[in-house]
């Protein structure tokens, strides 16, 4: 049992002392929870990304009420709304910090360093960069659907767990606009130091945007192949 800790950051082979598990172990469960904690609360720094952008602000006025109303976070404020004009835009990118700024202060820009090249390669048109500040998912249909955008893509901190605090997730929706569901998106999740590195996450993204592209629509109707993908 002890040869499967090299392997999992997951919580295996902890030994015991007497009914409980030993000392260390408590300790570190609980600074890990402590790490869990501090990301859900930690406040973005949009300047910290180094990323020219428009900035937004969800319908939540802080974060206190982004946790306690999912629905808020999902909607901008009409400041925000009058902020953004359409285009002729191939894709739309927002970065929002979700349930997690610290993955998005980490991994963010290197996420999108790695895929921009890929995408101007191709010529796509791209509407300006947005961040939004206590943002939900569901946020980047509204700001694509207001860029007039073929497609939107949300860089956003994901829930952390015990083992990972700063994971970075990316979600796509072909024709965006308020009250697509979960099917129509494609997720990656997990991309960190420890997860997908960067480089794979980005040829994985150019792989499914480009899909969605050529065959107008995301979710569960655009089936990916991995290995074609991450090649």
């Amino acid at each position: 049992m002890l040869d499967l800790r090299r392997f999992t950051p997951a919580r295996v082979a902890l030994g015991r002392a007497g009914d409980s598990i030993p000392t260390g172990e408590l300790l570190r469960f609980q600074l890990d929870h402590a790490r869990a904690r501090d990301a859900v609360y930690e406040e973005l720094d949009p300047t910290s990304l180094g990323l020219a952008h428009v900035l937004l602000h969800s319908a939540a006025a802080d974060r206190a009420t982004f946790l306690r109303r999912p629905d808020l976070g999902r909607r901008l404020d009409p400041a925000s709304r009058s902020l953004l004009a359409p285009g002729d835009f191939d894709a739309a990118i927002a970065i929002a910090d979700g349930l997690s700024a610290i993955a998005v202060h980490r991994h963010a820009a290197p996420l999108l360093a790695e895929l921009l090249p890929l995408l101007d390669a191709e010529q796509w048109r791209l509407a300006p960069l947005a961040v939004v500040l206590q943002g939900r998912v569901a946020i980047g249909d509204e700001i694509g659907a207001a860029l007039g955008a073929r497609m939107a893509v949300v860089l956003i901190g994901e829930r952390p767990g015990l083992s990972s605090p700063d994971s970075l997730g990316v979600y796509l929706t072909w024709d965006p606009k308020p009250g697509r569901t979960d099917a129509e998106r494609n997720c990656i999740s997990n991309i960190r130091t420890e997860g997908i590195g960067y480089a794979p996450a980005a040829r994985k993204l150019h792989f499914l945007m480009s899909g969605a592209r050529s065959r107008r629509l995301s979710g569960i109707q655009l089936k990916e192949n991995a290995v074609q993908a991450l090649e």
